[in-house]
């Protein structure tokens, strides 16, 4: 029973441990990653913007479904790594520039936007996707920080974006604005 009794404290004392850095971990956070494609840019607008079938190349997100729209805004329903989130579009400048928001109620455990933008370039389009995103439980930001990291969700998505159009992506990673 003593043995128990340590092992159960010492799991206490780890997640008041992990909990008390992540009080320190900012709430707010800026990942950004682009890749290059050999594709024009309208190309690769015409993909990004078909937001409905999205998850026909991207295995993380299972669902994408066009909601009515509220407050004069376009809104998406979608699951995306087993999160159910409604989004909404913010920006939709064609071809170049594109920004979701996350519509998360005041009590969320996350939210934030995702911004797109394609440049054109010699060899194609260069396209970036900047993620400004918070994270309110000190648990999840510990997390998001130490273990999962801010750039898989938006890597994962590029590298997707590659092989829709054929081409192996190689995702890199800006610098924290």
């Amino acid at each position: 029973m003593k043995g128990v009794l340590i092992v159960l404290a010492a799991l206490l004392g780890l997640v008041a441990l992990v909990a008390i850095i992540g009080m320190f971990v900012p709430r707010d956070h800026v990942a950004g990653v682009t890749i290059t494609l050999r594709q024009p840019p309208d190309s690769v607008w015409k993909v990004v913007r078909d937001l409905g079938n999205v998850p026909q190349w991207w295995g993380d997100m299972k669902r994408s479904e066009r909601v009515p729209d509220g407050g004069g805004a376009e809104r998406w329903a979608q699951e995306v790594g087993g999160f159910k989130m409604a989004l909404v579009i913010e920006t939709d400048e064609p071809p170049r520039h594109l920004v979701t928001r996350i519509d998360a109620p005041a009590d969320a455990s996350f939210g934030g936007t995702w911004t797109y933008d394609i440049t054109p370039v010699d060899s194609g389009s260069k396209f970036t996707v900047t993620e400004r995103g918070w994270i309110a439980n000190p648990v999840f930001r510990f997390m998001s920080r130490f273990i999962f990291g801010y750039y898989g969700t938006q890597e994962s998505y590029l590298r997707a974006l590659g092989k829709r159009f054929g081409e192996e992506a190689a995702p890199a990673r800006l610098p924290p604005e």
